[in-house]
């Protein structure tokens, strides 16, 4: 018999090769699922289902991941000790993972829960500190510096012009068999007290690179080299746009992943799992399912 955990977690992504476990090289995922074998006493890898597969140096606050784990093993965690098995195992993780992977919170997932294919929408940050604003030394891990000043109001009237149910693919690195359709639900533009420019974008799933495109188109609308509705223009190609710079990893930070209510769990992971395409006009979103 198994339970499925959820586990809440952050990390601080610049040593890492991006989430995804790699032969040879240190990922998340990698990391985690040698912590959580060796805490579990597992002979095998356990197995990690996340919410959003970030890049190599993309950070995340707000980090969501399922296991499924060995009831058994689960309950002789606590030993001795009044701690709860889910309570033990955080403490145990906290032991042997290294600095910069930190578990916040393990809990055992309600019914239907997919840390993936359940969630409603993912939230990331960006920042980028410009010629106007304060570079700050000690956020130089999580902040990209640019050389030139940024009109942030243009940016951000571009920006808002991206947002709808649409095909990202002249702003995602395709892989086979994936969509680019997406709905972009918010993607606005701050100038914070210090001076450092922040992008919010929420979407219900982004595609390989997505963010950063979108942070580059907008950058050259804010540098004054291309029009406003240049972003926009772009979202008519099937093809990834070579024009668009693919922004620094190390600005973006995966902040906070939403679900719904538990009864509503295995509805929205049915529905995610579904191939989206762009509706027509005066249509609404149109479904399809693999196979």
């Amino acid at each position: 018999m198994t339970v499925r955990l959820r586990l809440d977690l952050a990390y601080d992504g610049t040593d890492f090769s991006g989430w995804a476990a790699q032969p040879s090289r240190r990922t998340v995922e990698g990391t985690l699922s040698a912590a959580l074998g060796t805490v579990l006493r597992s002979s095998e890898p356990v197995s990690i289902t996340v919410a959003g597969r970030t890049d190599a140096g993309v950070h995340a606050r707000g980090q969501v991941a399922h296991v499924d784990v060995a009831a058994e093993g689960l309950a002789a965690l606590p030993g001795r000790s009044n701690r709860t098995p889910e309570r033990a195992l955080l403490n145990r993780l906290g032991g042997v993972l290294s600095p910069d992977v930190v578990v916040h919170r393990v809990t055992r997932a309600p019914d239907g829960f997919d840390a993936r294919f359940s969630a409603l929408e993912r939230r990331y940050l960006y920042r980028l500190a410009d010629a106007a604003a304060l570079r700050d030394p000690l956020r130089r891990r999580d902040t990209v510096w640019w050389p030139r000043s940024l009109e942030i109001a243009a940016m951000d009237e571009a920006a808002h012009g991206l947002i709808g149910l649409r095909d990202f693919a002249a702003f995602c690195r395709r892989r086979d068999g994936a969509t680019t359709i997406r709905t972009l639900l918010e993607y606005r533009w701050t100038r914070l007290d210090d001076g450092v420019l922040a992008a919010t974008v929420r979407a219900d799933a982004f595609c390989h690179s997505m963010v950063r495109s979108l942070v580059g188109a907008v950058v050259a609308v804010g540098e004054g080299r291309r029009p406003i509705t240049w972003p926009t223009e772009l979202q008519h190609r099937l093809e990834r746009a070579s024009e668009i710079r693919v922004m620094p990893a190390h600005g973006l930070s995966l902040e906070a992943v939403t679900y719904p209510p538990d009864d509503e769990l295995a509805t929205r992971a049915e529905a995610a799992r579904a191939r989206r395409e762009v509706p027509a006009a005066g249509t609404g979103p149109g479904w399809t399912h693999h196979g």
